[in-house]
């Protein structure tokens, strides 16, 4: 657990970087997909799950 958890931190602190600098290549686009299957595997995928599913909401009542 420990380590999917520095995993995780350190792909995030590159995707940072990646879109910080304004180029984004297939290897920084490979990191964001790496990032994101070990998002989905760590103990925090259902609290972002409902996040996001909460946030699809909010979104979807708003009327223009």
């Amino acid at each position: 657990m420990a380590i999917s958890i520095s995993v995780v931190l350190l792909l995030l602190i590159l995707i940072v970087v990646f879109m910080r600098s304004g180029s984004l290549r297939f290897s920084h686009a490979l990191v964001c997909v790496l990032l994101g299957f070990y998002l989905a595997g760590s103990s925090i995928a259902p609290t972002l799950s409902d996040g996001l599913a909460a946030t699809a909401d909010v979104v979807s009542s708003v009327r223009p």
